[in-house]
């Protein structure tokens, strides 16, 4: 049982960059990403540890998929009573200079492949919609197949090319506006 929970260890470790990236680019929010993947990991550990560990990749993937899911249905529902409650002091709203994020996290993708071309490939991602978004994360970043990745997002093997393949064309498009810029 100990070499099991090393190989869970492991593979925790290495996904667990690529993970928190993708929570980052899914939710533009540091902390509400750790919490995210966090969560998955504890759930992977805790429900799935006894699967082979073949099974882990696309498991914890799906689990991934769904916590990203709960976050966005529970910004929704936040939002709707901050509005409803809403008092129109605008004396009171939190100066828009602070909530922006730090540009200066150590990451050390950022070095090694030039931190312009991985600024606007985030900044392109983050205007794609959840489900594209993740599709191309999963397909080009985690180098899962078709059906891994359609398994992972309890999705089919057709929105999964459909999704990744508008994915890359609004990519394309997008970075390539960004080079006459």
């Amino acid at each position: 049982m100990a070499l099991d929970t090393y190989s869970l260890e492991q593979f925790l470790k290495e996904i667990e960059k690529r993970a928190f990236r993708m929570a980052c680019i899914a939710t533009s929010n540091v902390d509400d990403a750790l919490d995210i993947v966090q969560d998955a990991m504890l759930v992977l550990a805790s429900k799935y540890a006894g699967r082979d560990k073949d099974e882990w990749p696309p498991l914890f993937h799906r689990i991934l998929q769904n916590k990203i899911r709960d976050w966005y249905r529970q910004q929704k529902v936040r939002n709707v009573f901050q509005n409803w409650f809403a008092t129109g002091d605008e004396s009171t709203e939190e100066d828009p200079i602070q909530t922006i994020e730090d540009d200066k996290i150590h990451d050390p993708i950022r070095k090694i492949s030039g931190e312009k071309a991985i600024h606007k490939l985030e900044q392109a991602l983050k205007t794609l919609p959840i489900r594209q978004q993740q599709t191309f994360l999963l397909r080009s970043w985690e180098c899962m197949d078709v059906k891994q990745t359609a398994e992972a997002m309890g999705i089919t093997t057709g929105s999964v090319k459909t999704h990744y393949s508008r994915a890359v064309q609004a990519l394309k498009n997008q970075l390539d506006e960004a080079d006459y810029e």
